[in-house]
């Protein structure tokens, strides 16, 4: 087969498309269109991404910028291709609306997962890096998808979330604005104990981690009189972005509250029962 055969084959129409003749030749040339396309993109996001993360640009602003420069990119390579192949956008009106309105029936959930996913990109309330608590569950968000958001669990699993599920329920962020977090520790000592002794020692043994924070103060406080100790509490603020430092801090305090309380002769007290027997014994004799 010489070159004019060659070009008489790849100008041959194939399919007419709104009285438009669409030739093998064009059919043949849209996957390198498209392949090369995708292959410029992916090699100009990359660029643009090592940029991004040299200046230490949020994440989330990345994230949010390489979706937009990836639908940017298939409309440009769709519209391109139509318009090498001489094929008009109106011909496909009809066609689209049948199938929008077909699609949008059988898909109501996955458009709103995916328009979802576009409003957490683009306002921001849950974040790359944010921890979270979603209907019990706690983790870190990994990535924000169009569809659904991963997380990783503390411990170690990871949750795939739908995206709509993120705004229509009640999502706690604990990190949407900063990673200050409140938490508190509840000590209780045995009665005749001095109470100010105690919440100096209680202060003292929270106020030695460095990870408390001085700017808003801990506070002492003493909750009660209880059944078998006064109950004192101990409220402070930490830097943390997973739930994990609470507890080793936490953990911490009361490791240096029981040394302090052993110098001190203080004892943390333990449920007490007073039982009182009676000694009066009545016996009944009975007689045939």
């Amino acid at each position: 087969m010489d070159l004019e055969q060659i070009k008489a084959m790849l100008s041959s129409t194939v399919i007419t498309i709104a009285d438009q003749p669409v030739s093998l030749g064009g059919l043949l040339f849209i996957p390198f269109i498209i392949y090369g396309g995708l292959l410029l993109t992916r090699w100009t996001i990359r660029v643009i991404t090592n940029r991004l993360v040299s200046n230490k640009t949020d994440p989330n602003i990345i994230h949010l910028l390489q979706r937009i420069l990836y639908v940017i990119v298939i409309t440009i390579l769709l519209l391109t291709t139509l318009d090498m192949m001489n094929i008009p956008i109106a011909a496909f009106a009809f066609l689209s609306g049948a199938i929008a309105i077909g699609f949008g029936f059988g898909a109501q959930n996955i458009i709103n997962n995916f328009i979802s996913g576009w409003i957490l990109l683009w306002e921001r309330p849950i974040r790359i890096g944010d921890f979270l608590e979603v209907e019990g569950a706690k983790g870190i968000v990994e990535e924000i998808n169009t569809r659904s958001t991963r997380i990783r669990r503390v411990d170690g699993v990871h949750l795939l979330i739908p995206n709509s599920k993120l705004l229509e329920n009640t999502v706690v962020n604990w990190t949407l604005l900063d990673s200050l977090v409140r938490t508190n520790v509840r000590v209780g000592v045995a009665y005749g104990t001095p109470a100010k002794t105690a919440a100096k020692l209680l202060l003292e043994a929270t106020v030695s981690l460095p990870e408390v924070l001085t700017d808003p103060a801990p506070v002492v406080s003493f909750e009660d009189f209880g059944d078998n100790a006064l109950i004192f509490e101990v409220n402070f603020w930490i830097n943390s972005k997973v739930e994990g430092g609470l507890r080793v801090t936490r953990s911490n305090i009361r490791f240096k509250l029981d040394e302090l309380l052993t110098e001190n002769n203080i004892v943390v007290a333990y449920p007490q029962r007073d039982v009182h027997l009676d000694g009066a014994i009545t016996i009944v004799n009975t007689k045939a």
